[in-house]
This record gives structure tokens, C-alpha cells and sequence, in this order.
């Protein structure tokens, strides 16, 4: 079974900084591509980031780039979001997610979310 569990989320002004961790096992990380996404009060959901599991090669919304790392730590089998000179426009509700492709439509496990509130 595929378990993902984020934490990190929180507020912070315009400017800021925060890091998002997505716990998951040995197996996700060796079998799955992780990836991030947010959805926003009346907004679409949003993928932000993703890193394939074979090679770490990475993708990166347009809105995001230049802003957001996505990194992987197989010894702690997590996979980070640092996010800097973080936006209003970036809160959101955070969720990491598990799929064959990235980036993918198809997603096959999610985990609960983490909340992030930016403020100007």
C-alpha cells in the first residue's frame, strides 16, 4: 500500500520561505514519480512540481519555477518542496501524490494535504 503524509505547511509573509516534506516508503520512491499540487479556495487544482523516480529529473509549473525545489531524500524517504519568495497568489492547500509519469494527469495516491497561507 502507497502511504504519502505532508507536513511543513503554515503561514508566512510575502517573501518568505517555507519547506514541505511528503513522508512515503522505500517502495514509493523506488516504483513511483512524486508530485505536488495545490488547489486554491474556488480554483482549479494546480500541479507545481514533480520528480521521476528513475533518473530525479524534475518539472516545474511556470508559475512556480525559478522559486520552487523539489528534492528527494531516499535515506529519509521524502520528498521536499522548498518554496521561496513565496506569492499571496501561492496559498493553496498542498498535496503530494504518486503516479507512473511526471508530469501526469493520473495521479494513483494522494496524501490528506498541507494548508500554506501567504500574506502580503
Amino acid at each position: 500500500q502507497v502511504a504519502l503524509v505532508e507536513s511543513g505547511g503554515g503561514s508566512v509573509q510575502a517573501g518568505g520561505s517555507l519547506r514541505l516534506s511528503c513522508a512515503t516508503s522505500e517502495f514509493t520512491l523506488d516504483n513511483y514519480a512524486i508530485g505536488w499540487f495545490r488547489q486554491a479556495p474556488g480554483k482549479e487544482r494546480e500541479g507545481v512540481s514533480c520528480i521521476r523516480n528513475n533518473d530525479d529529473s524534475t518539472y516545474y509549473a511556470d508559475s512556480v519555477k525559478g522559486r520552487f525545489t523539489i528534492s528527494r531524500d531516499n535515506a529519509k524517504y521524502t520528498v521536499n518542496l522548498q518554496m521561496n519568495s513565496l506569492k499571496p497568489e501561492d496559498t493553496a492547500f498542498y498535496y503530494c501524490a504518486a503516479a507512473v509519469l511526471c508530469p501526469s494527469e493520473d495521479y494513483d495516491y494522494w496524501g490528506l494535504g498541507t494548508q500554506v497561507t501567504v500574506s502580503s
